[in-house]
């Protein structure tokens, strides 16, 4: 169905459920990923939680069936987040894992993220084999003689959590005693999230925590659906106000004036944080295209700091990260990873990392952020119908062929003092336009202007 599509990526599989995503297309998609993960692993286990969201019960279950068939014991961690999942794969020894999740995407859809025995998510080598492996009706790799058995595990997310009370020297932040409203959607992330600010000694101001999976406005974490949040952090006088996505791998901010910072600034905040208690010796961090050149002029104020820039997706920053040992890495969206806790985006890191820097500074939000050297960066979504997007990017290449071309995910162009990143979406049929400049104005006017040459 043209209105109902399914998006298969590195990003995993996602479609509109009873439409696109049924019970057949999950059980294509485990046998794809049952293959892959047997090829690299003798273990027949794999960890299995959902993202809360209304109706991920069925998909789950659907999930799991498909799982046990094929001859994997599953470890059901329930309703968790992305990174508490990814985390317990190495925690029971197992192949793999997967979350039922369709991340921000609006409540009719689902979809399913795959781990590899290392809590990651697939390269993107290693994606196309299990895409391929879904389109291919030739037999696949015989081990599903015994059928698998399920085994309940309701402490992932306390484990999660003391993992990174572990990593992190939470008595500056207990001894600032922050007020923080959280937004966690009605999602996976909310008892991860209430469980860390507590045990930080953060007083809690709950928005939509009540873990029943309806989202309570729009769930992708921008700034048109945080209005809310933003209201509740003004008016209670909190410190802060963190708002995650239905599966709790990206953190957005408020500050305590009730001004959204955007996803921007999460990745901006968690790496000063961790450069700071790095050391002087040479580290890299790594980011996306998309991002902000915010984390330039960061890394510029340190001795040996180096950005390196991959396509854009998790498992692609990961694996550029895991090339380069990078210290931390992530992507303007709100996803971070500290590879100290795992190779997951995870908003209870990016809790704590904030929080920590904000009790060692000793200074607001709002004055650390105003410190920032400030762009304006305009998002926009421009829907395209299925093989226009090749078109479209080769056309921008040869209109701006005189300009700096980054054509390893669609097309980045670089100007004098601005840039624009145009490419297809990993998990929806439209393509994104990213720009960013020194003005709003200067931003909006590469926007239209790249929009015109589309259309």
């Amino acid at each position: 169905m043209e209105n109902a599509p399914l998006m298969l990526s590195v990003s995993g599989l996602r479609g509109i459920v009873g439409a696109s995503l049924d019970d057949d297309v999950i059980a294509r998609y485990v046998r794809a990923s049952a293959t892959f993960l047997a090829r690299r692993s003798s273990a027949r286990r794999v960890v299995l939680g959902r993202d809360g969201r209304v109706g991920g019960e069925a998909i789950a279950r659907a999930t799991s069936d498909a799982w046990l068939a094929n001859g994997f014991d599953v470890v059901d961690v329930g309703v968790a987040a992305t990174p508490t999942t990814a985390l317990m794969v190495a925690h029971h020894d197992a192949a793999g894992g997967m979350e039922v999740t369709a991340s921000h995407n609006p409540a009719q859809w689902n979809g399913l993220k795959l781990f590899t025995a290392q809590g990651r998510a697939p390269s993107a080598l290693e994606a196309a084999e299990v895409v391929a492996a879904f389109y291919d009706d030739a037999p696949q790799l015989d081990h599903c003689a015994t059928p698998g058995a399920v085994i309940a595990d309701p402490s992932a997310t306390d484990i999660h959590v003391q993992r990174i009370l572990d990593h992190i020297d939470a008595e500056p932040i207990r001894a600032r005693k922050f007020t923080v409203v959280l937004d966690a959607i009605n999602a996976s992330g909310a008892v991860g999230g209430k469980k860390l600010l507590h045990a930080l000694g953060c007083e809690v101001i709950e928005l939509n925590c009540d873990g029943t999976g309806r989202f309570a406005h729009t769930p992708e974490p921008t700034e048109e659906n945080l209005t809310d949040l933003c209201a509740h952090v003004a008016s209670s006088g909190a410190d802060i106000g963190f708002a995650q996505d239905p599966d709790a791998d990206r953190l957005a901010i408020v500050d305590e004036t009730g001004r959204y910072i955007g996803e921007e600034y999460t990745l901006i905040l968690v790496a000063q944080r961790v450069l700071d208690k790095a050391g002087p010796s040479e580290h890299t961090v790594v980011t996306n295209l998309s991002t902000s050149r915010m984390i330039d002029d960061l890394a510029a104020e340190y001795e040996n700091v180096t950005i390196l820039r991959s396509a854009v997706g998790e498992a692609n920053v990961v694996t550029r990260m895991t090339q380069a040992g990078a210290i931390v890495g992530g992507e303007g969206n709100g996803g971070v990873v500290w590879p100290v806790i795992g190779h997951v985006r995870d908003s209870l890191v990016g809790m704590a990392l904030v929080l920590a820097l904000l009790a060692d500074a000793e200074q607001s939000l709002s004055t650390i952020v105003d410190a920032i050297p400030r762009y304006a960066i305009i998002k926009v979504k421009m829907p395209i119908q299925a093989g226009l997007a090749d078109r479209a990017i080769a056309g921008l290449a040869r209109i701006y062929d005189d300009e700096r071309l980054d054509t390893q995910d669609g097309i980045r162009i670089d100007f004098e003092r601005s840039w624009v990143h145009v490419r297809p979406s990993n998990t929806e049929p439209i393509l994104r336009i990213i720009a960013e400049a020194p003005t709003h104005d200067e931003a909006q006017n590469i926007v239209r202007e790249v929009q015109l040459i589309i259309a």
